[in-house]
């Protein structure tokens, strides 16, 4: 009907175009019948015209409100080249605007405040639980939690296909068919990808690290400095692509949570003083707790093959964690009568368990769809009716990251020597020089599975993005002495500048620009990986990442990650012993999946 109203120039137009020209017909369409139904002035024509007119309305107000989610998605989409302080005004405002449109006419949602809150303290003051979780509307704050949520949604989506599925647990997989449902297999086959992505895409970090650092500054409520677990953020742990065991935990159980599979940590409480000790990951399937061990980097295994343990196999048959020792070389610590109770804790920050997340997320559909907001009262009692748990909890080590970070942002603020250890770290990928906004544009791109450009839509692939940071060694000598590559590279000698402070300058810069080029390197070669080019990806990590003039911090994850590739490849025995090399990052974790990959190999010859 509304096709009788177009014209040819119309008919001609671009698709916006057009849908703008039928709105329009549609509204005057809407109008004409009102007008019509006025003129025959009968009562039961005024409750048609209301009824119109309400539907008008309503369809009005759907299209404001679902521009204002619109807008939010595409800032958070670009949110890496945005400043800070504009997107949080941004993104608040729209939200906000969203919230009152929708709610217009309408009793306000209620979302019950969980008690589960009060196992924070004291890390969460009355003040701050105000803002963060019994606020109604939307406040900057919440910018860290909508950011972390968006990115984890983007990472499920590319990294949950088959083409991610690990071989040396295809059997294992194929035999659950007929003992549990598809649906839970498919749930455990999502579980599985996602924490292999973790373990070869976020490189370890022991507890304790060793790497050089200043005097430890003094910090508040009894944090440690370069502490396990807080000593980073699980975004900065995300983004850097480097963690502890913990930290790789929490942004594991992060993306099982856009894929809406309960995840959390399984902690053993200390009998004298309460304390709690994370001893692995637990993720509830069905009725079951399965077991993953990010110390490790493996799910821990069945004692007779490559598959993964459920937390009440662990409690019945000491064999499932016996079998985690290697004899003459590692021990692992617990024990079946170690692990009969223990506390679950989720990995929640206070913006996830408040009203305005839970309105958020109802609001939230097609690819904007991601979980912002988590029922704790309803997870925990899930997960406390499995044998095994002794309480859940929520956990502390999101909120001692935040005060562990303001405390090293306030002492870098008072010395200068601590800052400049404190943002050269990571200066490559977090600084305000071109080649430090390069190689993060690359780094968004790559966590959004966007691999390759595409030209016809002007997006910039993070493969080709990360070849931009590899320039030729030669061209890193020559800085020193070649003003036009000093220039090309955005390095300028500003007036009255001394000669000796200028070439210190450019000595920092070749610095810069040959750590940015290393993890470049090392980043395109777990692209390659992810991508299914795992020779190609062999072959960087090997002949450039491995390289001895090459030397950087990613060596150690490198040796792990090209074992991966050359299982991927067939070449089973240079894996197994890369697995069992002394400079592999998980040397313990490594040699039980060597172990257990000789027996899938001598399966397979038989």
């Amino acid at each position: 009907m509304a096709a009788l109203f177009l014209t040819p120039a119309t008919r001609r137009a671009p698709l916006g175009l057009l849908n703008q020209s039928r709105a329009a017909v549609l509204a005057a369409m809407s109008l004409f019948a009102v007008a019509i139904l006025l003129a025959g002035g009968c009562s039961d024509d005024s409750d048609a015209v209301r009824e119109i007119q309400a539907q008008r309305q309503n369809r009005m107000q759907s299209r404001s409100v679902q521009d204002h989610l619109g807008a939010t998605h595409n800032l958070l989409r670009r949110l890496f080249e945005l400043n800070d302080r504009e997107a949080r005004r941004q993104i608040t405002y729209h939200l906000n605007r969203w919230q009152e449109e929708s709610t217009r006419g309408k009793d306000s949602e209620q979302a019950d405040i969980t008690p589960l809150v009060s196992t924070y303290e004291p890390w969460l003051s009355d003040e701050t639980r105000a803002q963060r979780v019994e606020r109604t509307t939307f406040v900057g704050t919440d910018l860290p939690h909508l950011r972390d949520s968006y990115l984890a949604r983007q990472i499920v989506s590319w990294v949950d296909v088959d083409s991610h599925d690990d071989p040396l647990f295809a059997d294992w997989f194929k035999s659950l068919e007929g003992k549990l449902d598809e649906r839970q297999i498919l749930k455990l086959k999502t579980t599985h990808r996602l924490f292999d992505w973790c373990v070869r895409n976020i490189a370890y970090e022991p507890e304790v690290p060793t790497t050089p650092a200043p005097p430890a500054p003094t910090l508040t409520k009894g944090l440690t400095f370069r502490a396990p677990g807080y000593r980073q953020t699980q975004y900065q742990t995300l983004w850097r692509g480097t963690g502890d065991a913990w930290q790789l935990a929490g942004v594991f159980t992060q993306l099982c949570r856009q894929a809406d599979i309960p995840a959390f940590i399984l902690a053993l409480a200390n009998d004298e003083d309460g304390s709690l000790k994370p001893w692995s990951v637990g993720v509830l399937i069905g009725k079951e707790i399965y077991l993953y061990e990010p110390e490790l980097g493996i799910p821990i295994p069945l004692p007779t093959e490559a598959g993964i343990a459920t937390l009440g196999q662990a409690r019945s048959d000491a064999a499932v964690l016996r079998r985690l020792n290697v004899p003459g070389f590692f021990d692992y610590p617990y024990s079946k009568s170690d692990i009969s109770q223990s506390i679950a804790l989720l990995n929640v920050v206070p913006e996830a368990i408040s009203p305005r997340m839970k309105q958020l997320q109802n609001g939230l559909t097609g690819e904007r769809r991601m979980i912002t907001y988590v029922d704790a009262d309803r997870l925990a009692k899930e997960i406390d009716d499995v044998r095994g748990i002794a309480g859940v909890r929520l956990w502390k080590v999101p909120l001692q990251a935040e005060v562990y970070a303001e405390d090293i942002a306030k002492a870098a603020e008072r010395d200068l020597m601590f800052q400049f250890w404190y943002r050269s770290r990571w200066a490559i990928l977090e600084g305000e020089i071109p080649s430090s906004k390069q190689l993060a544009k690359a780094r968004w791109q790559h966590l959004h599975g966007q691999f390759d450009s595409i030209e016809e839509e002007n997006i910039q692939g993070a493969r080709p993005l990360y070849l931009t940071q590899r320039a030729p060694e030669f061209e890193l000598e020559d800085l020193a002495i070649d003003v036009e590559l000093q220039k090309a590279y955005g390095i300028r000698r500003q007036l009255g500048t001394a000669s000796d402070i200028y070439e210190r300058q450019v000595q920092q810069a070749q610095v810069m620009m040959r750590m940015s080029k290393r993890t470049a390197t090392y980043w395109i070669s777990l692209v390659q990986y992810d991508d299914g080019r795992y020779d190609t990806s062999k072959s960087w990590l090997v002949k450039r990442v491995l390289d001895d003039e090459q030397r950087s911090q990613w060596e150690n994850s490198a040796v792990y990650n090209a074992a991966r590739a050359a299982e991927r490849t067939g070449e089973i025995d240079e894996a197994m012993e890369l697995y069992k090399s002394e400079k592999n990052a998980r040397p313990h974790g490594s040699r039980i999946r060597a172990r257990l990959l000789g027996r899938t190999s001598e399966s397979t010859d038989d």
